[in-house]
């Protein structure tokens, strides 16, 4: 295994960046994310570090070694894509064998490592069979194990899972992260998915307009987003943003959004922001059912097992609330809801403050 270095990449097609002068690193043996949405570059970042496109500018280094001249089979990397691309024509044991003999290994030691990972990714009963005798997450597993047999310095995985249903991709998941632990291979992983981002991911590394937002780990961007893109883009569901007026009161500060007034505790990263218009961001968990300062007509109410989400219209402001999941109200009664003012996050021009 080795570690990744990007350096300063970009990358365009017919005048349009894509990429724009991103730089991460990722260490030997971690499970990085490249999360974002449609059309954000992550599967071009994928590409060029696979070899499978040339960057216009900028470095790539694998196992510390500067790898833009070399073909993609020189990099020793594997890749995983969303359409699995298996052989047809080929059984399981066929198209998990097929690089090795390209690479002319010999046969008893193709038969280990194929076998080997077979037994790891339980197909040891499919091995005889077509692509097309198998299930989706079958087919998924096959692919992946034609990248375990070749043990490369990289695993590359693009966007694996969104040909399969949500259960499916579910038990996939826990797969993938289990493999993860057994090989402490070092992997690259491509989605759009913020919950197989944050449920697999060391590292996550989001872009948005071939630009990136922020890396950090699952909790820390959570906890802690750089801005409101990386706010609103992870957690679900989706964080409730006002924007407002900030002013000082003798125990604290003061939020006023329209006919809303929230006071808050003193924060030392505010003081320079009294009098100043800026957003906050209170996700639904931190915005409970009680006796609060936020008043609100209740509009849609979802039970769904565990917990309950509250639609709320309060004045011209639309939020959602977590509620316990014997939440008795009612839609059209009046609700009054508690933020909780310790996880309340703040930006000023899309930036956290703090």
């Amino acid at each position: 295994m080795a570690n990744l270095i990007i350096s300063n990449l970009s990358k365009s097609f017919d005048n349009t960046g894509v990429i724009r002068d991103i730089s991460f690193k990722v260490d030997e043996g971690e499970f990085c994310i490249l999360l974002g949405p449609s059309g954000c570059g992550k599967t071009t970042v994928l590409r060029l570090i696979a070899g499978l496109e040339q960057q216009d500018s900028g470095e790539i280094f694998i196992a510390d070694k500067e790898v833009s001249d070399l073909t993609p089979k020189e990099r020793d990397i594997a890749m995983v894509f969303q359409s699995y691309a298996l052989y047809p024509h080929m059984n399981v044991y066929e198209n998990m064998s097929f690089s090795l003999k390209m690479q002319k290994q010999p046969e008893a030691e193709i038969n280990r490592k194929v076998k080997e990972t077979a037994a790891l990714l339980e197909l040891d009963n499919f091995l005889d069979r077509k692509p097309k005798e198998l299930s989706g997450g079958q087919r998924q597993r096959v692919a992946i194990g034609r990248a375990i047999v070749r043990n490369p310095k990289l695993f590359l995985f693009d966007e694996p899972l969104s040909n399969l249903d949500a259960k499916l991709r579910n038990s996939m998941r826990v797969e993938i992260a289990g493999l993860h632990r057994k090989l402490k291979a070092t992997t690259i992983y491509v989605t759009h998915d913020q919950v197989e981002a944050m449920t697999l991911g060391e590292k996550i590394v989001l872009l948005d307009q071939g630009q990136i937002q922020q890396i950090g780990t699952p909790n820390e961007m959570y906890n802690k987003p750089a801005n409101i893109f990386v706010a609103t883009f992870i957690g679900t569901p989706q964080i409730n943003l006002l924007e407002g007026r900030l002013t000082d009161n003798q125990s604290g500060h003061t939020f006023t959004s329209g006919a809303l007034t929230i006071p808050l505790e003193r924060r030392d990263e505010l003081n320079n922001y009294s009098g100043q218009n800026i957003t906050i961001g209170i996700r639904p968990e931190a915005l409970t059912p009680g006796d609060g300062p936020v008043k609100g007509i209740i509009e849609l109410i979802e039970h769904l097992g565990p917990e309950t989400l509250v639609y709320i219209k309060a004045g011209d402001t639309s939020l959602i609330a977590k509620a316990p999941s014997d939440f008795r109200g009612r839609q059209g009664e009046a609700i009054s809801l508690n933020p909780d003012s310790k996880v309340i996050h703040f930006f000023s021009n899309g930036k956290r403050i703090g």
